[in-house]
């Protein structure tokens, strides 16, 4: 896979940045740029920063995924 290390970059960025947002969210504060997901409501901002985690552990699996290896087994059966 191309750039294999700034996929999980990225994967890793949303995990933190989604996990550490929530935790803010339950002390009563939150990132400044992420501000505008406040402006629809909590429960929006919540649903958004979960979501943000969702993706980051599926575009670090699909990163960590050694395609070429998965074509090979399925040819063979």
């Amino acid at each position: 896979m191309k750039n294999k290390g700034r996929w999980l970059l990225l994967g890793f960025a949303l995990i933190i940045l989604g996990l550490s947002a929530i935790f803010l969210q339950v002390v009563g504060t939150h990132w400044a740029f992420l501000g505008f997901l406040e402006k629809p409501g909590h429960l929006f901002s919540l649903i958004i920063k979960i979501v943000m985690v969702m993706v980051g552990f599926a575009v670090v699996s699909l990163a960590n995924m050694d395609w070429e290896r998965d074509r090979r087994e399925s040819q063979e059966e």
